[in-house]
Formats: structure tokens, C-alpha cells, sequence
């Protein structure tokens, strides 16, 4: 009996010490809207993104992941390939928008950083995301402030190549669109209710938004210990 609980109590300390990689860095890119204000090209970032980001890595395969990002959300009808949008002329910003976002990152092929040596992969990332944004509406074609604010719940879709570019260090570059569940984000869709007359676009289509860039984590944590039973 005792031996067993050893046995037992050996493999979860084996499962806890493997646990204990961590990487915390931080995040810079940018950030462009896709919505019924501005151009539609996903991959077009048009103001700076700055956050940090901290992982917790459960296996060569997988890491659990948490951000934070800070941006401002930008739209300009000037820069769609629209000529409609081009001669309506609206101009969108919105320079309180804050992102968490949660989730499972999985790579392509192992990334085991208890090996020596340089590694790389291609990675996903999914989970959930929150964003805190100020709410606006246009009136005469011009942003006007609701001086409401709200969260918009989404979901983030990221691809990414990372690699470790010393013992500690690893650098990512990655590509993430957000899908929310919200129309608001760009002002077509009021927040507030006596000012539904001012809404306008396609209203039966969420708001998306990207977020462009690379990361760069320091790694630390016990390395994993290999039982011999």
C-alpha cells in the first residue's frame, strides 16, 4: 500500500514538475477593422498594437494562453475599394479599445523547449475574447460619442510561426482575426435604443477586427523529471 502511494504520488509530481513552463513577453503589431465603415482587406493594419501575453505550457503540443492588447480602431471609408463607401466619406476612431483574450495555442509539430537547439512551428491559437470600446454613432456623417461604453465577446482565430531564438527566448510573428458578436464597433449599430434611427449598413453582419504582429517571451520554470518505474 505504501509503495503504491508512492507510486501514484511520483507520477503526479512528474505531471505537476512537466507543468511548470511558463513564458511571459510582450506584443507589438496593429490592428485593423473590418466592418460597414472603411476599407474590407483583412490584412491591413492601420494603427499600433501594444499588450503583453503570458503562456502556460501543458506539452510540446499545446499551451494554455492569456493576452491583453491595447490599440485604437481605425476606419476610413477613403481607403475602401468601394466607390460607394468612397464618396459616403465616413471616418471612424476609436482610441479606447482593450482586449483579453483566453485560450488553447496548439502547434503544427512538437516544440519541446527542454531540447537544445533551435526550434520552430507553425501554431493556432482559439478561445475567447472581451473587448472594452467606447460606443459612437454617426449624425450628418460625423462620429458623434454616445458617452456609453460596452464589451464585445468574440472569438479569436490565429495563425502563427514561432521560434526560439535562444535558451530562453522565443519569437512568434502571427496574423489574428476576432470575430465578435456585436455590430457596434464601428457606429453603424447605436447602443443606445432612441438612437436606432441612425443606424445603418448590413445589419444582419457582426463587426470583425485584426490584430497583426510579434511576440516575444522569455521562458522559465522547472524542467520536467523522468521517473524510471
Amino acid at each position: 500500500m505504501r509503495y503504491s502511494i508512492i507510486f501514484i504520488l511520483s507520477i503526479l509530481f512528474c505531471q505537476f514538475s512537466f507543468s511548470q513552463i511558463y513564458e511571459v513577453g510582450v506584443f507589438f503589431g496593429g490592428s485593423n477593422l473590418i466592418g460597414d465603415v472603411g476599407a474590407t482587406t483583412y490584412i491591413a493594419p492601420n494603427q499600433p498594437a501594444i499588450g503583453g501575453i503570458l503562456k502556460w505550457n501543458r506539452s510540446p503540443r499545446h499551451s494554455w494562453r492569456v493576452s491583453a492588447i491595447y490599440t485604437n480602431l481605425e476606419a476610413l471609408d477613403s481607403k475602401s475599394d468601394d466607390p460607394r463607401r468612397i464618396e459616403r466619406g465616413y471616418e471612424y476612431s476609436n482610441n479606447s479599445f482593450f482586449e483579453i483574450s483566453a485560450g488553447m495555442e496548439f502547434t503544427f509539430v512538437e516544440f519541446n523547449l527542454h531540447q537544445s537547439g533551435i526550434k520552430s512551428t507553425p501554431y493556432l491559437y482559439t478561445g475567447v475574447s472581451v473587448a472594452y470600446h467606447d460606443n459612437y454613432y454617426f449624425r450628418n456623417g460625423v462620429q458623434t460619442s454616445e458617452d456609453t461604453s460596452s464589451w464585445a465577446y468574440g472569438i479569436p482565430l490565429v495563425l502563427g510561426f514561432k521560434a526560439s531564438i535562444t535558451e530562453h527566448l522565443v519569437l512568434a510573428g502571427e496574423i489574428g482575426a476576432r470575430y465578435t458578436f456585436t455590430d457596434e464597433l464601428d457606429g453603424s449599430v447605436a447602443d443606445t435604443p432612441e438612437l436606432v434611427n441612425f443606424n445603418f449598413g448590413n445589419l444582419n453582419n457582426n463587426d470583425w477586427y485584426m490584430i497583426t504582429g510579434i511576440t516575444l517571451t522569455y521562458t522559465f520554470g522547472r524542467r520536467p523529471c523522468y521517473c524510471n518505474f
